[in-house]
């Protein structure tokens, strides 16, 4: 089994563009951490404290654990400081797996965000730093879609979300303030129920959940091919 960092600028991120696999990955029992950059807030409908009681439920129902790395809502920046922070956390969890935004996008934490993570990779495996828990060099680095972009994905692989897709919706409106109090939002969660039917329709199953990847994927067998 394997130790999974899942990071996302905002609390949501995560489960918008990957929620039914990190639901699938808990299921086959790796270890699965959500990784906050920001707390959110301030939004129209929210709180610090609404969106620390919304995360919890969504971390709950998703079957894994959460932290913050506590930087600013709309100030993330790239800096000495939040690349530490976050590799860090790569090596107290051991984590051999990190997910991470799209590197194109229009909202600059996101960007700023998938720029800290690649380089805190980096300063996970130094072994002359003043860093907890022991150097790691995370092995993949895969890429999710939770783009603010009108982006169409092309990605390097699709997963089977089938029967974890509705629990991925529950993760989602579990952000009250975000996606069913403001109107408006309430069609993310069609929209996201049809972009990964389409893409699954790509890969011949009823759901699936689009990644991207930099580097080279390797496969000791064919098996899981769908």
């Amino acid at each position: 089994m394997a130790n999974v960092l899942v990071v996302g600028p905002h609390p949501d991120d995560q489960e918008l563009g990957m929620g039914g696999t990190i639901v699938r990955l808990a299921q086959q029992g790796h270890d699965v951490l959500l990784l906050d950059m920001t707390n959110g807030e301030p939004t129209p409908h929210g709180s610090p404290e609404i969106r620390e009681r919304e995360w919890t439920e969504a971390a709950r129902i998703l079957g894994v654990n959460r932290r913050t790395v506590g930087l600013t809502n709309r100030e993330v920046t790239h800096t000495i400081d939040a690349r530490h922070r976050v590799a860090g956390v790569m090596r107290e969890h051991q984590a051999s797996i990190v997910f991470l935004p799209y590197f194109e996008d229009a909202h600059p934490d996101h960007v700023a965000t998938t720029r800290i993570v690649e380089d805190a990779r980096f300063d996970a495996k130094l072994s002359k730093i003043d860093l907890p828990g022991e150097p790691i060099y995370p092995k993949w680095m895969i890429y999710y879609y939770c783009t603010h972009l009108r982006h169409v994905a092309n990605p390097s692989f699709c997963l089977d979300v089938s029967e974890q897709m509705e629990t991925k919706i529950e993760s989602i409106v579990a952000y009250e303030s975000q996606f069913v109090i403001p109107e408006k939002n309430r069609k993310v969660v069609e929209w996201l129920r049809h972009m990964n039917a389409y893409m699954g329709s790509r890969i011949g199953v009823a759901y699936a959940e689009p990644f991207f990847m930099r580097e080279p994927l390797g496969l000791n067998s064919l098996d899981g091919l769908a």
